[in-house]
């Protein structure tokens, strides 16, 4: 019994312990990213690229109504909950990392889930993830048919990082097949933009495009028309 109950102690502390390691690397995270200097296309000779469209005819162009769009996503931090609902849209204090796209998009008018709707229906054999039996409540937030439309509909534009000028506040960026985001207009000291973005991660708008693109490769860049 008393074996028993040291093996207990001793478990219970290293919970105890990694609870506390973990929200040390919480509170490290949030001084880290919070309290380090940031950086915008000024401070690089980089132009900013604006729409010719103003979808929503509110005298913002699209571009920066997308970009404003995906910086409330992050500021309302939805919970990262990944269903399936009856009519495709999630609460709004839930949500994917999908869902961080066609909440930016509505910001500028735009129904991602019709657009997306609209090209399975006259292009299922081009989504190999619909599988030729379209869904209206998920198709349009998984990654893969994303990136189909994206590819098909939209600016295909480089995955090189080092071409900084060419990442542009608004853009849609993709991570393998399973992560996608929208560039900031905030920049690192190496003129590369922040990303905006849900992982369930405590900061949505952060410096991780670089690092997170180490652990998914770039799979798409798109901007738009």
């Amino acid at each position: 019994m008393i074996k028993i109950m040291k093996k207990v102690r001793i478990f219970l502390l290293i919970i105890i312990l990694i609870i506390a390691i973990s929200v040390l690397a919480i509170f490290l995270y949030y001084k880290i990213e919070t309290t380090k200097k940031v950086y915008y296309a000024e401070d690089f000779g980089i132009e900013i690229v604006k729409s010719e469209t103003d979808f929503d005819n509110d005298g913002i162009d699209d571009y920066t109504d997308i970009l404003q769009g995906a910086k409330i996503e992050a500021e309302n931090k939805p919970k990262y909950k990944s269903a399936y609902y009856n009519g495709g849209y999630p609460p709004d204090d839930e949500g994917v990392c999908t869902d961080v796209i066609w909440r930016a998009l509505k910001n500028a008018g735009y129904s991602l889930k019709d657009m997306i709707d609209e090209d399975i229906k006259n292009n299922v054999d081009a989504y190999s993830r619909v599988n030729g039996k379209p869904d209206p409540n998920i198709d349009f937030r998984r990654v893969p048919n994303l990136k189909v439309y994206f590819e098909r509909n939209h600016i295909s534009l480089t995955t090189d990082l080092s071409k900084i000028e060419e990442w542009q506040p608004g853009d849609i960026v993709i991570f393998g097949s399973k992560h996608v985001g929208i560039i900031s207009d905030i920049r690192n000291k190496k003129g590369i933009p922040y990303l905006i973005h849900n992982a369930g991660q405590p900061l949505r708008e952060e410096d991780r495009l670089e690092s997170y693109s180490a652990y998914q490769p770039i799979t798409g860049h798109y901007r738009m028309k």
